[in-house]
């Protein structure tokens, strides 16, 4: 009996030993390589923007409307689970595209790109260039956007019809302020001009 166990800790011993003997360490790392982000941009903020943040962003405008016709007065809101369900995937994808939108080194569009309508609205490196002359601006308004989404979430994690209404309208706001600063700024001056005339 003695003797086994002196073979079953001898043996054990071994593993151990054996273990430690083969056991491979990490191969130093370069501090370039050890800053390096464990995540790869690949999308514009173009992109996210038609693809992330524009879709949700329609679904919850959409949500509640009230449409007037000949045949009268029409309310659409949603009623059913399958409503909110839908509606919550629609925050959540707008909450976390804010994240995507404030990551370093993400283009503002593709090479080559250009304004669906020049003269109004600016050109992707027109709007590169503001960003990077006041990044302070682009992170204040990109959290407003997440702000504004969260209220979203919450009121439709209560089911309340009301407060989405209301959340949509700060969506739209947060939305427009970033629009008229980085995107049309150029609108956005002559509307000012516009409201300050005499009569307006």
């Amino acid at each position: 009996m003695e003797i086994r166990r002196a073979a079953r800790a001898l043996t054990a011993a071994s593993v151990v030993a054996y273990a430690g003997a083969c056991r491979i360490e990490p191969a130093p790392r370069g501090d370039a390589e050890a800053a390096a982000p464990p995540y790869q941009i690949t999308a514009t903020v173009e992109d996210i923007m038609r693809s992330l943040v524009d879709p949700p962003a329609d679904a919850v405008w959409d949500a509640v409307v009230t449409e007037v016709t000949a045949a009268g007065v029409t309310e659409h809101a949603p009623s059913t689970e399958e409503d909110w369900a839908a509606l919550r995937r629609s925050a959540i994808a707008l909450v976390e595209s804010t994240n995507l939108l404030l990551m370093p080194g993400r283009r503002i569009a593709a090479e080559g790109s250009r304004s669906d309508l020049p003269g109004v609205d600016l050109e992707p490196e027109q709007i590169e260039a503001l960003r990077a002359g006041n990044p302070g601006a682009w992170t204040q308004f990109v959290s407003g956007l997440h702000a504004s989404a969260l209220t979203v979430l919450d009121a439709v994690d209560r089911q309340d019809v009301e407060a989405l209404l209301v959340a949509g309208d700060g969506l739209d706001l947060a939305c427009e302020n970033c629009h008229t600063t980085f995107w049309y700024p150029s609108l956005a001056d002559s509307t000012a001009e516009s409201d300050s005339r005499p009569g307006a």
